[in-house]
C-alpha cells in the first residue's frame, strides 16, 4: 500500500509518501514541502497547492491520501484560510479518484508519539525511528506530512486497506 500524507498550509504544505509492505514494513518513498509565495493572491496560492498535490498523485499513484484535518486556531482567519488549503487538497485527491482519510492533529501525534500533546520535535524524532531513518525528515512540515501517512498505515483503517490490497 502506498500512502500520500499531507499537512495542509497556505504558505507551506508538507507531504510524505510512505510504502507499507506488511504490518511492520514501512518505508519512506519521498517527502518535502510545497511552498507558495505570501505575495501572491490567495486564489493563486490555492491553485499552486492543488497543482502540486495533483502532480504528487500522478507521480506516485497512492492507494490512499491521508490529510490532517483542520485545527481551530486562535485566529479565525487562519482557520478559514487553512480550510481553503484543505479544500483544494481534498479536491485534487477526489479528482484523481483516490481514497481519502482524515486525521485530527492530536490523533496523528498520539499514533506517532503516544501523546496528543507531542511537540513537532517529538513527531520528527519518532517519524525517523518508525521509518528507521538516520535523520528526521525536514523541514518540520514535511515530517508532519510523513506522520500523517504513517498514521494512516498504523490505523485500523490503514491495516484493513492493506489487507484488502494483499499487503
Amino acid at each position: 500500500m502506498l500512502v500520500l500524507g499531507i499537512d495542509p498550509g497556505t504558505a507551506v504544505t508538507g507531504f510524505g509518501v510512505v510504502r507499507q509492505d506488511g504490518p511492520q514494513r514501512l518505508a519512506l518513498v519521498e517527502c518535502g514541502v510545497l511552498r507558495t509565495s505570501p505575495t501572491l493572491p490567495l486564489s493563486d496560492r490555492l491553485r499552486e497547492i492543488h497543482d502540486g498535490v495533483r502532480t504528487l498523485i500522478e507521480r506516485h499513484a497512492p492507494d490512499l491520501v491521508a490529510v490532517e484535518s483542520i485545527f481551530y486556531a486562535r485566529n479565525v482567519r487562519t482557520t478559514i484560510t487553512l480550510g481553503h488549503a484543505r479544500g483544494v487538497i481534498l479536491l485534487a485527491a477526489a479528482q484523481a479518484e483516490r481514497d481519502i482519510a482524515e486525521f485530527p492533529p492530536a490523533a496523528i501525534k498520539k499514533a506517532i508519539v503516544g501523546t496528543g500533546q507531542a511537540t513537532k520535535a517529538q513527531v520528527q524524532y519518532m517519524t525517523a525511528r518508525l521509518l528507521r531513518l538516520k535523520h528526521a525528515p525536514e523541514p518540520a512540515d514535511a515530517a508532519d506530512g510523513v506522520a500523517c501517512a504513517l498514521t494512516a498505515c498504523l490505523s485500523q483503517e490503514g491495516v484493513r486497506r492493506a489487507v484488502a490490497l494483499g499487503v
